[in-house]
């Protein structure tokens, strides 16, 4: 699929949760907007998907959704080299744009208590693609997108779920005896699936939806897909991290630190 397609999907990332369990960042600010080498992580998940090609996000905000518009009202300057007048009848001169110029960003409130399915179903008016992207806002990953679309286009089935082996909590020991002779640090798991969020929806799940604020999406659409034999497994034997804690943000973000970040697919 060409690239000029690609920009024309939309990328749903949802963005409205709580992020309890990271409540010394998300007291202040929403969870996508917690910093990993000086750039929201939600901002590391957009450029991933512009990486391949994806430029169309539409963000489900929520908590504190009001951080969020903010930063991406303000990044266009603030990412931008330019001349003000101070008379206001003359037009801002800008010298230089930012690397994501070409992003859209659809910031759309839906709720602040709303569950996952409603807030899906509250993005419907502005979804454009026939099918659509979707992913959390605390989750990264090195999974091949082009090769996950081309995995969706191929099947005839609405959804797509990325299957990824989840990282150990703790460190992975390799014993002989009572002697550890490998240590790996938060290694992927050599058995088991879960869910690592990277979706691709045909349009017409919208009808598994409804905009109630109770309305789920993991224990309810996803479910009933699975129960109609209309979600297919993408599987993802690579890198997938989530952000639930302190430690996996500290983690991240020496990963990031180390230039040892799997999900840097860009240069700069």
């Amino acid at each position: 699929m060409s690239d000029a397609l690609l920009a024309k999907i939309d990328v749903i990332i949802l963005c409205g949760g709580y992020g309890t369990r990271l409540k010394e960042e998300t007291a202040l600010i929403p969870k996508p907007m917690v910093e990993i080498g000086g750039k929201p992580l939600l901002w590391h998940i957009m450029k991933y998907y512009s990486v391949f090609g994806f430029k169309r996000f539409i963000l489900a905000l929520g908590y504190k959704s009001e951080y969020i518009k903010k930063y991406f009202y303000d990044v266009r300057f603030a990412s931008s080299n330019f001349t003000i007048h101070l008379d206001p009848t003359r037009e801002l001169t800008v010298h230089s744009l930012s690397e994501e110029k070409d992003w859209e960003v659809v910031c759309i409130d839906t709720g602040q208590k709303t569950l996952k399915g409603g807030r899906i179903k509250r993005l419907e008016p502005y979804i454009q693609s026939q099918y659509f992207h979707l992913t959390y806002g605390d989750g990264v990953s090195d999974v091949d997108l082009v090769a996950l679309n081309k995995f969706h286009m191929e099947h005839s089935k609405m959804a797509t779920l990325t299957a990824v082996r989840p990282p150990s909590r703790f460190g992975e020991l390799k014993i002989q005896g009572h002697q550890v002779v490998e240590f790996s640090e938060k290694p992927q798991l050599a058995s088991g699936f879960i869910n690592g969020g990277f979706f691709i929806f045909n349009r017409n799940v919208l009808d598994y939806l409804t905009s109630d604020e109770n309305c789920d999406f993991e224990f309810g659409m996803l479910q009933n897909l699975a129960q109609d034999r209309e979600l297919m497994t993408y599987q993802h034997h690579g890198y997938w991290q989530c952000m639930d804690t302190t430690r996996d943000k500290e983690y991240l973000e020496k990963l990031w630190n180390n230039g040892q970040a799997p999900w840097k697919k860009w240069i700069s």
